[in-house]
Order: structure tokens, then C-alpha cells, then sequence
């Protein structure tokens, strides 16, 4: 899958996809829903993509860590513009949902020992759980489809209730996956002389960005090592994110509540609320975290750490994608890897459980708020009006 070659200025370029997709951005509400929007703005407005590219793309987004829509556009930027374009998409795109975290951020931390926000937050908090049922039913009416299926996402959601690290789950469960799902037979797509060879000028770009990380990491290191602890973090959560931005939740969450203890559940329920308040992918909840612990300085490390490691594994694997879809040995484990995300997602809905004192109203506030869900209500709505009627209630 090579890049596209050039026809235009590529500063030049860069900029007016910047502008295009933070228009776009100041709108991204509903996640993956998203991409049918990039897909028109790519596709059919400007012509920067055809069709078959801009699905092949959003293949690539779906199989490699991070929040897919904005490895979308990042995509778009990358075929359309280079390396500038991929960068211009990436920011603009983001760059509204990390102003606006911020701000409600610091509104948060001011005013959330005021009643009315303590009873909003409160329903905020069951909304979530509704949230991320809704996400694992969603998820796993996707993927579980045979009985070791069934056993390997149990087994994961068992092994994290009972405390185990999701990253050993889901290493565990790509090995696994290599035997459990041997009848899965590999799609490959053209002959071993049709792909690209792997070259260092076809690497150069994720290199570049990989060496940029360091770097910042090292800085980091020397000036603030807790503002370096938040970079590994967050960089560590997005390189295993597979599923997209709701594959996030369950590393984030046990990494800043279960291992770092910067947060506790109920505060990062809140962060995740705020995420859906906000246009752009819910691993915005990273500008949360970040801010709760560092203030802006905070925000933008953990939002850069969470963004990062996923751009560059989009910008390496893209020209060598078919040659990677199509190996049995990979389909496997990648099966293996996204059943384990139905069992982090269900292990993270017990646990958000657990950690609210329930009474009748918050009940039907979180009965209501699936049901809605359910009935595909737009996450916002179900977001704003759950937190009006625990302003009312609660």
C-alpha cells in the first residue's frame, strides 16, 4: 500500500488539512462514528482519497492501537499530504476535545465539592457504567462468536477482578489466540514479490517520530520525573489499545487507579464523563489525568504520550499492511488480543460497580441511561440529560 506521491506544497497543504479537520473536530462527537465524516470530507468533498484507498485505511486504523478515528484522519493526512499531513490531521483533529478537556478540567477541580456538581457527578459516574456495559455488550456481540471465545474473554475479565496486570492479559491472550483459533486461516492478499521490501527510507517517518519520543521521554526524565512517569503511562497504554479508544479504558484505568494510585475510580469515572462531553475520542480522558496531577503542563504530556505511540505504528505499518493482514500466524493472535478486550471491558464494568454506593435513583439513572444506549441515543444526549436529572434527584 504506497503512499501516494505528492502534487501539492506540502506546508501549504498541511495547513488547509489542519484547518479542515479542526472544523471537523469541533463537531467529533460519537467516536467511530466519525469516520463517515472524514470519509466525506476526504473522499467526496475534496478528492484528496478514493474510495478503496480511504477503506483500506480505515482497515490499517482498525487493527493497530489507538483511538480509530483519529488514526483516520491521521491517515487521510498521511496519503493525501506526507508526513506534515498526517501530523496537521492528527492535531486538528484532536486539538478541540484537548482545549475543552482542559478547561472543564479546571472547572472540576474548583468546584467539585459544590453540591449541585457532587450530585451531578454522582449520576455522571452510573451514566459511565451504562457507558462502558453498553461498549462490552456492543464489543462482544462482535467478536464472541465460538465457545473459546467464550472462555478466553471470562478467563481475561476473572484474571483482572482478581487483580492481574491487562497487559500480561493481553500478551497472554495473543499467544493463546495462536492456538485456540488454528482453523483461522490467513487471507493473503497477492503474491510475497508484489509487497513493498522493508526499507529504511520507508521507516524513516516512524523512526523520526520514535527518536522525537525518546527525546521528550529523556527531557522529561531530567526536569519532571512525575511528568515522566504520566508520559510511560500513557505511552505504554496507547501502544496496547487495541480496539480502539474504549480498549483504552481498562489499561488506563488500572495503571492510574490499581498501579499508580494518582487517581480513585470515582474521580476517573468523572474524567471519562467530561471525555464525553467533549468532541474527539474518549482517550481525551488522558488531558484529564494529566491536568489533575501537573495542571496544563499535565495535559499536554499525557494527551501527547496518548496520541503518539499509536501515529507511529499507523505511519510503519501502512506499507506493509497487506503483507501483514494476511498472515495466519497475525490473524490469530489479533483474535486472541480482541477477545481479551470483551473480558477488560466487562472486568472494568465490575469494578466502576463496585466502587459507587448505589441507591434508587442512581439505579434508574443507569437502567435509563442503557437503555437509551441500547436504542442507539447519541452518547451526548444520554450523557447531558443523565446529569440533569441527578441535579434533580441526587
Amino acid at each position: 500500500m504506497p503512499l501516494t506521491p505528492l502534487k501539492h506544497d506540502p506546508l501549504l497543504f498541511a495547513g488547509k488539512l489542519f484547518l479542515a479537520f479542526l472544523r471537523l473536530g469541533l463537531t467529533a462527537f460519537g467516536g467511530p462514528a466519525m469516520i463517515s465524516y472524514i470519509r466525506d470530507l476526504a473522499v467526496k468533498k475534496n478528492g484528496w482519497l478514493t474510495e478503496e484507498s480511504f477503506r483500506q485505511g480505515v482497515s490499517v486504523c482498525q487493527a493497530i492501537p489507538g483511538a480509530t478515528a483519529m488514526q483516520v484522519a491521521a491517515y487521510v493526512g498521511l496519503r493525501s499530504g506526507g508526513f506534515f499531513g498526517a501530523l496537521a490531521a492528527y492535531v486538528g483533529f484532536g486539538l478541540p476535545a484537548f482545549l475543552l478537556m482542559v478547561i472543564l478540567a479546571a472547572f472540576y477541580q474548583s468546584a467539585h465539592d459544590l453540591a449541585a456538581v457532587v450530585s451531578i457527578f454522582k449520576g455522571l459516574q452510573v451514566v459511565v457504567i451504562a457507558m462502558v456495559a453498553n461498549a462490552t455488550l456492543n464489543f462482544g456481540r462482535s467478536t464472541i462468536k465460538i465457545w473459546q471465545d467464550i472462555l478466553l474473554g471470562l478467563g481475561v475479565s476473572g484474571f483482572l477482578v482478581m487483580g492481574g496486570n491487562p497487559i500480561l492479559a493481553i500478551l497472554s491472550s495473543a499467544l493463546l489466540g495462536i492456538f485456540l483459533y488454528q482453523k483461522m486461516e490467513g487471507r493473503q492478499q497477492g503474491t510475497p514479490g508484489e509487497f513493498p521490501a522493508i526499507t529504511f527510507r520507508s521507516l524513516k517517518i516512524p523512526l523520526l517520530l520514535t527518536l522525537a519520543l525518546l527525546a521528550g521521554m529523556l527531557i522529561l526524565f531530567y526536569v519532571d520525573r512525575q511528568l515522566f512517569a504520566l508520559a510511560m503511562v500513557m505511552a505504554k497504554v496507547d501502544f496496547f489499545a487495541f480496539g480502539g479508544g474504549y480498549g483504552s479504558l481498562p489499561l488506563m484505568f488500572n495503571e492510574v487507579v490499581g498501579v499508580k494510585h494518582w487517581l480513585d475510580s470515582r474521580t476517573f469515572m468523572d474524567g471519562i464523563a467530561l471525555g464525553q462531553v467533549t468532541p474527539g475520542p474518549i482517550v481525551i480522558t488522558a488531558a484529564f489525568v494529566g491536568s489533575i496531577m501537573s495542571g496544563l503542563p499535565g495535559a499536554v504530556v499525557g494527551t501527547v504520550s496518548i496520541f503518539t505511540p499509536s501515529l507511529i505504528m499507523l505511519t510503519a505499518v501502512i506499507p506493509y499492511f497487506d503483507r501483514i493482514q494476511g498472515n495466519a500466524v497475525f490473524q490469530r493472535a489479533m483474535h486472541g488480543v480482541l477477545v481479551s478486550f470483551v473480558g477488560l471491558l466487562l472486568s472494568v464494568t465490575i469494578r466502576f460497580i463496585l466502587a459507587v454506593q448505589w441507591d434508587v435513583y442512581q439505579l434508574l439513572i443507569a437502567a435509563l441511561a442503557f437503555l437509551a444506549l441500547r436504542m442507539k441515543v447519541d452518547i451526548l444526549w444520554v450523557v447531558c440529560v443523565g446529569g440533569g436529572i441527578a441535579a434533580l434527584l441526587l
